[in-house]
């Protein structure tokens, strides 16, 4: 769910166990496109308590352009739950290794990455520097309901449960259409001068893509009246920074090559929640898994889209503890 417009196991081996932002460098990356990330560091938190059993880890990949540090609101009644949150920041959200913060592959020069390389860079980074080897559950939402689905298919044994919500296993055609728009104005922007930019470009843009298509028209024109619209595309343009472009460019492009539809090879058991009215992600690939797996999908139907968080969940949060508890 992108709120925007548009940790080690054992505690007694980690000083700044909690919510504290850190980091796990997992040195070079080889990509699925066979290039290689260098130097590679996945930023994470905790949130809650281990159990002695170590039982209780679920691991929640970030949405597009999100950082885990917007993240301990969204998590709060899992840990409530008794949950240990391991919350980690995707590849190329600015936190983990991006195009703005890379210095060996600075803006354009960072490579293009998959969803599949932002879980490889999870695993590298829960088995390699966290030393954990299995977890309760992979939850996510919108592009970590995205991560959520390449994990089960990737790493099929390495979860008990898997909960993506909002997410695809393999975006439908109108998603890929309105996610090439958002690069296109990014690239077309006066501002943009080949990821050289001084200046965030497209902003204005990123305003109006949001308003579009992350709730519905019936929520949007229920809550924004005439003069707010003109108010907020003129803020966005003039105050809103947004995400770094190449960021975003390089996260979409990784969603729009998502392709983790073999449920066949799926050991986890699933709760998969789609949105009925979801105009970002659209819930028919999602819809489909489910089929394939024989699991009876939870299905919002309200005007919030993809904004699942601004309508009430009707029980949603019951039955995902219900889920996970079982």
């Amino acid at each position: 769910m992108k709120l925007s417009p548009m940790l080690s196991l054992l505690f007694l081996l980690v000083p700044a166990f909690g919510q504290q932002q850190q980091f796990g460098e997992i040195g070079d990356l080889k990509l699925v496109s066979g290039e290689v990330l260098r130097a590679c560091r996945v930023g994470y938190r905790t949130f809650g308590q281990l159990n002695a059993g170590k039982s209780n880890i679920i691991v929640y990949p970030t949405w597009a352009n999100g950082r885990t540090e917007q993240m301990a609101g969204s998590m709060a009644w899992l840990v409530d739950a008794g949950y240990f949150m391991i919350a980690v920041d995707a590849l190329s959200n600015g936190v983990s290794s991006s195009p703005s913060n890379s210095r060996l592959q600075p803006r354009m020069k960072f490579p293009k990455i998959t969803v599949r390389d932002m879980v490889e860079s999870q695993h590298e980074l829960l088995t390699q520097v966290l030393h954990i080897d299995h977890v309760k559950a992979v939850m996510g939402v919108s592009m970590g309901g995205m991560q959520t689905f390449q994990w089960v298919t990737a790493y099929p044994k390495f979860m008990d449960k898997a909960v993506p919500v909002a997410g695809s296993p393999r975006l439908a055609p109108y998603d890929l259409v309105h996610w090439q728009t958002q690069i296109d104005a990014i690239k077309n922007d006066r501002l943009w001068n080949n990821g050289n930019y001084t200046e965030n470009p497209a902003r204005a843009f990123e305003y109006e893509v949001g308003a579009m298509i992350l709730t519905t028209p019936e929520f949007y024109n229920a809550h924004t009246t005439r003069e707010q619209v003109f108010t907020e595309i003129a803020k966005s343009r003039d105050h809103y920074a947004g995400p770094d472009a190449n960021n975003k460019i390089r996260q979409v492009e990784a969603m729009m090559a998502l392709d983790a539809a073999d449920a066949s090879v799926v050991k986890a058991k699933m709760f998969i929640v789609a949105a009925k009215n979801d105009h970002t992600v659209t819930p028919g690939p999602a819809l489909e898994f489910a089929r394939k797996l024989g699991v009876e999908p939870w299905v919002l139907d309200n005007p919030c889209g993809h904004s699942v968080h601004a309508c009430p969940d009707n029980g949603m949060g019951q039955a995902i503890l219900k889920f996970l508890r079982q």
